[in-house]
């Protein structure tokens, strides 16, 4: 089974970008299921069912999420419904909108996605990680499990997929923004990255405009979020899952480059 998980799709640009290149790696890679981190969608923060659909559309079949998948009030209420193929963070409070975790089938495989935060660093107050996601994969049956761990610290992230090692069969990291360089399969078999990084402006901030952070930075006034410009960085992990036995056998960071120019149309503005 091939398995491709892109990181955080960061607003037009990175919308742009994904319709550009994953046809391609569709067909390069024989993909079999396409997952991706979609809480950057609209405007960089959040998601709208437009820029939901867009991105279906574009091929991605399940989508995960983090901190800001409340941003967009409008899309909240989709959350609920089942035919939304969005989950947020498992370990926030019991009652908020949304699931956690969901279960599908690809080629007669039970594949159980879970979606979970981390609690450092963040100015919300998260339920415990840990025991949310042990009830979950204690629970459901399931042929392949993946999560996707939202969270700031990379001692965090390097710590939960070794508590999970053996026990899923990937875990892939995100919220940063930024690839790290350490794709491998961990002592136990899970297939592991601390973050997959993102697709949006490749000379950027999170994706956003380095002049207006570059700006706050240096007078700490508040500040309105603004996209970047200009070339597009594209992050992913491809993730090979011997069918006989369930087993990864390999995980590969992709990243391309993309200059305005290989765009369709020639602009994503």
């Amino acid at each position: 089974m091939n398995i491709l998980f892109i990181g955080d799709i960061v607003g037009r640009p990175g919308r742009a970008a994904v319709k550009e290149v994953l046809p391609k790696l569709k067909e390069e890679l024989k993909l079999d299921l396409v997952l991706a981190n979609g809480e950057n969608l609209a405007h960089g923060i959040g998601m709208s069912l437009d820029t939901y659909q867009e991105m279906r559309e574009a091929g991605i079949d399940y989508f995960t999420s983090g901190n800001h998948i409340y941003k967009r009030r409008d899309f909240t209420p989709h959350l609920d419904n089942p035919e939304i193929r969005v989950i947020r963070p498992l370990n926030y409070p019991v009652g908020d909108p949304g699931r956690g975790f969901v279960k599908f089938k690809v080629k007669n495989k039970v594949i159980l996605l879970i979606n979970i935060i981390g609690r450092a660093f963040f100015s919300e107050q998260f339920d415990d990680p840990y025991r949310a996601i042990d009830s979950v994969l204690a629970k459901e049956k399931h042929d392949i499990a993946i999560v996707d761990h939202h969270a700031e610290a990379t001692s965090n992230k390097m710590i939960m997929g070794h508590y999970l090692d053996g026990r899923i069969q990937a875990y892939i990291g995100t919220h940063t923004h930024i690839p790290t360089a350490d794709a491998m399969i961990l002592p136990k078999g899970t297939a592991y990255i601390t973050d997959v990084g993102m697709v949006g402006p490749l000379h950027s901030s999170l994706g956003g405009d380095l002049a207006t952070f570059t700006d706050a930075e240096l007078t700490q006034m508040p500040f309105q979020y603004k996209i970047g410009s200009g070339d597009i960085v594209f992050s992913a992990v491809h993730i090979e899952i011997d069918d006989k036995n369930n087993k990864p056998v390999n995980i590969t960071l992709i990243r391309k480059v993309l200059k305005r120019s290989m765009i369709h149309g020639g602009d994503y503005e």
